[in-house]
């Protein structure tokens, strides 16, 4: 359905299938680039299931689409602007398909929003970034392989640098009064995502 559904969003702008084919191959061969283990093609299917069970509550349901493909289109572990880079191709693609301003205005905001996953005044983005967090409230043999797939992604770093910049991580997130900011992902999966942060924290200690 990732393909499809793609598809069908670029041709509501474009009859061009050249550009639509092209568009599609580029989101499909950022995603499954071989330094991605977490990043991946499977991240945006699980992420579009979490987002289609709330799709009715949602405003924009082809700007939450854009945001989707293009949030991790760059994804570098020793970059810290892969948000900035992914909003701006987004905007760029979605400029050049002559996507009214308000959409890619949402997109982008949407995008550089799971930079720092804080609450919003917009529904919508609210619900994007809790989708982006919802791996985090799964069961823990599912959220074990999430840490296990970031640290490969970060590979390049050695434990001694690595291990202090994710306790930061996983301190912060348990700091945060709220992890999801909607009942819907709040009541789904907040209680689970904070054992499991704290139980991978335990680890790391």
């Amino acid at each position: 359905m990732l393909k499809e559904t793609f598809i069908a969003l670029i041709r509501k702008s474009t009859s061009d299938e050249r550009l639509v084919q092209q568009l599609w191959t580029e989101v499909e061969t950022n995603y499954s680039s071989p330094k991605r283990y977490y990043h991946t093609l499977q991240h945006l299917e699980d992420m579009m299931q979490r987002l289609d069970d709330v799709k009715e509550q949602i405003k924009s349901w082809d700007t939450i689409l854009f945001s989707l493909y293009y949030h991790d289109i760059i994804y570098n572990a020793l970059k810290t602007t892969n948000e900035e880079k992914s909003a701006e191709i987004a905007a760029d693609r979605m400029q050049n398909l002559m996507i009214p301003k308000p959409v890619i205005d949402g997109c982008v905001q949407q995008i550089l929003a799971t930079k720092k996953h804080a609450g919003n005044s917009d529904a919508d983005t609210n619900f994007f970034t809790d989708a982006d967090l919802s791996i985090l409230g799964q069961p823990w043999p599912v959220y074990e392989t999430y840490f296990k797939n970031i640290r490969k992604e970060y590979k390049l770093y050695p434990d001694v640098i690595y291990l202090p910049g994710r306790k930061k991580v996983l301190i912060q997130f348990l700091q945060m009064e709220r992890i999801y900011k909607t009942d819907h992902f709040y009541n789904l999966f907040e209680q689970q995502a904070k054992q499991n942060l704290q139980q991978e924290l335990e680890l790391i200690l």
